[in-house]
This record gives structure tokens, sequence and C-alpha cells, in this order.
């Protein structure tokens, strides 16, 4: 008996073979004895239990195309030319497929269970493939629903997001479903957000890294739709989620508490107000203005827009922080970002370098200002890019790309 997804079809080819021919035989006509010709046929077969699966058909399939649609893009790539297959084989060899991928979707749902069951051999190298295809998902697609909540509201706007981006709307729906079942097993999760995922989703780092920034995302719901934010990729906001996780949530801030990515740390937040003495004071923000003018003088190729417009830039950049008490400035945290610090950078044709140095040195000098050391100790306003963090790209100069991958 055949296990599921043994096959003689197309994808079967090296392992099953057969053939068919007339071999004469002497038989007796009837109330003769004379000899007469009888054709027989001979099937030889050879029958493994390995599912075996085919990867094009797979993205087919993810890509939410129907048997009959999916047939007409195989035979349009090539493929009974290549094989001498018919079109009826490859129509059977293709609903063969799409069976196989439905009993199998079950156990993507929860890739641990594709590991542990025994009904399909699956060696471990093609598991990890489905496991990873499977919850692999379109930037275009990512970038439509990205901050907003996971729900059924979400969800009834599905159709006119694959209108949007042309991706059908079987894969939108199996993609919104992945962000959403990742969501909910990790929501009440504590621990590193990134290993809870690959702990119950088998997914790769990177992989697992995307989907803790879509999940960081909508739990703190980050407008990301507006029209100015729209220059910006699903690489550039995950690559900020990154650094937020690591420096702005309850896990990051106290190093007793287990970690806890998914929420911002309040208490982080409320001290970030502290900053308002930085733009309030006039004598705090000259002194402070000239410590990064002379630190930076002859470094910057746009220094003297800098120095003209540093008071303007230093009240963006701590005004953003200290309404993040609030829960509707925490979402609108990138639109406010963009308006009262990356555009005037843009309208003075900043490289990146000069930002860089600039929000290096900005976040630097403050350790220097008498009466502000202490609350420096405590608050960082751009983390990443004091003595206390690593340096980082700044925020959105331009497109951000992620470090050693674009």
């Amino acid at each position: 008996m055949l296990g599921p997804g043994a096959r003689s079809g197309i994808s079967a080819l090296p392992e099953v073979a057969w053939r068919r021919h007339a071999r004469p035989q002497q038989c007796p006509a009837r109330g003769a004895r004379a000899p007469g010709v009888a054709m027989t046929s001979e099937l030889d077969i050879f029958v493994g239990n390995t599912t075996l699966i085919d990867e094009d058909v797979y993205r087919l399939w993810l890509d939410g195309y129907s048997v009959t649609d999916a047939v007409a893009l195989r035979v349009r790539s090539g493929i009974l030319e290549q094989t001498g297959a018919t079109a009826a084989v490859l129509q059977s060899d293709t609903m063969d497929h799409y069976r196989t991928f439905h009993m199998l979707e079950r156990l993507l749902h929860a890739p641990p269970k594709l590991l542990h069951q025994l009904i399909f051999q699956i060696p471990p190298s093609r598991q990890a493939l489905l496991i990873e295809r499977y919850y692999a998902f379109d930037e275009a697609f990512v970038r439509e629903v990205l901050g907003k909540k996971l729900s059924k509201g979400t969800k009834k706007d599905l159709d006119d997001i694959s209108t949007k981006t042309g991706i059908t709307l079987k894969s939108c729906r199996r993609q919104f479903d992945n962000f959403k079942r990742v969501f909910k097993v990790v929501e009440e999760m504590r621990g590193s957000l990134v290993d809870n995922i690959q702990q119950h989703f088998l997914l790769s780092d990177r992989l697992a890294r995307d989907y803790a920034a879509i999940v960081f995302f909508a739990n703190n719901r980050f407008e990301t739709g507006k029209k100015k934010l729209q220059y910006l990729s699903f690489g550039d906001f995950a690559f900020c989620a990154e650094l937020m996780i690591q420096n702005w949530t309850l896990g990051a801030v106290d190093s007793q508490m287990d970690d806890m990515d998914m929420d911002l740390d309040k208490e982080f937040l409320q001290d970030l107000k502290e900053l308002k003495v930085l733009v309030a004071d006039k004598d705090l923000l000259d002194l402070h203005k000239s410590l990064v003018c002379t630190a930076l003088r002859g470094k910057l190729g746009v220094f003297s827009e800098m120095e003209a417009n540093f008071k303007n830039l230093s009240r963006g950049l701590v005004n953003v922080a200290a309404k993040l008490t609030h829960n509707k400035d925490v979402r609108d945290l990138f639109v406010d970002l963009v308006e009262k610090f990356v555009e005037p950078c843009r309208s003075d044709h900043w490289p990146l370098s000069d930002v860089r140095f600039f929000l290096n040195q900005y976040s630097a000098s403050v350790h220097s200002l008498d009466g502000f050391r202490l609350v420096a100790q405590h608050v960082c306003l751009c983390p990443g890019v004091c003595p206390s963090h690593p340096p980082v790209s700044p925020p959105f100069p331009h497109s951000v790309r992620r470090p050693a991958e674009r």
C-alpha cells in the first residue's frame, strides 16, 4: 500500500520506472490447435515511502495558485518537453503534490509536530525547508500590515492588500495567519522574543528576528503606514525594532528581570522626560551646542547647517522622547522622528556619515554637562549612539540597510 506522498508521477520519475511492451505468446484458437498471438503488458514499478517534495510546486502552492493555474505555469516552464510527460500526468502530479501539502499544513502550524510525526517520511533538511518557506513572507505584504493589530478587522482588509500588492488573497491569508499564530504563542512568554520564536517554530535566526520585529510592532501598534514613511522598507523597521528590544524593553533596562521583549519599559519612558532640561534650560542648551560644535568642527561636510539648526534638531529629538509616556505618541514615534529630525536633515542634504557623527557626539556630549551627568547615567535618548551602547546607524537619514545583509 502506498503511503502519503508516495507517487509515480513526474516528480517520482527517478524512483519509479515503468515499461510496457508486447510479447508474442502462443495460445490455441477456440476449437482449434492453430497458434495465435496475444498481447500482454508488463509493469515494473519500484515504490518507496519517502515523501517527495517538489520545491517548485511547493512555491506555487504557497503563492496561492490553484491546481489549474499551477499546471499552466508548469507547462509554460517547459516541464513537458524536459520530462516527456503528458499533460494528464502533469495534472495528476500537481494534484498529488497539493494533496500532500494540504495534509502537511496542519503540522506546519506547529512545526515541532512535523519533526516528531511518523506518517510522512521526510528527511530533516526537507523538513527545515518546508517550515522556513511556509513562514517566509513577502515584504510588500508585511509593509501593509506592520504595526497593525492582528485582528479580524485587519484580516478584512486583505482583499484590498491583495489587489494593491499583486499577491494572491490565499497567500495573504497564509502570511497574516502566520503572523497572528506566532504572536499568540509568544505574547505571554518570558525570555528572549527571538529565542521563544525559534524554540516554538523552528525558524532560522534571521527569520525569527524578522518575526520578533513583526510581533514587537504589532504589540506596540507603531504607525508605519503614513505616506511620509513609505520610503522605509521592512528591513529598516526591523533594524529599529531589534535596537529597541535590546535597549528600551523591561528586560533590557533591568538586568535583574527576566527578559520581557514585548513591552516598552514604562519607567524608562517616564525617565526620558528628564531630557527636557536639555532644551528648557537656555544655558544648558548653549553649552551642549558648544560642546557638539567644538567636537565636530572640521569633521562634518554640513557643519554650518548643523550649527545653524542645532537648537531645532535638539528640541525635535528631546520633545519626541519626552512625549513617549502617552500611548498615541508611542504609536507615532517614527512619524515624529521623520518630521522632527529626518526631514530637516534631508532638506539640508546631510550624508549618512554626518548624521552618524552628529548623533554620536550629541549623545556623548551630554555626559560632560554639569548638573546632567546623573540623569545621563540612567537615560539615553538614542540607544546605540551613546558611549554605553554600541554604535548603530542613525534614524532614517535615508533607507537604512541592515549590517552585513544588504
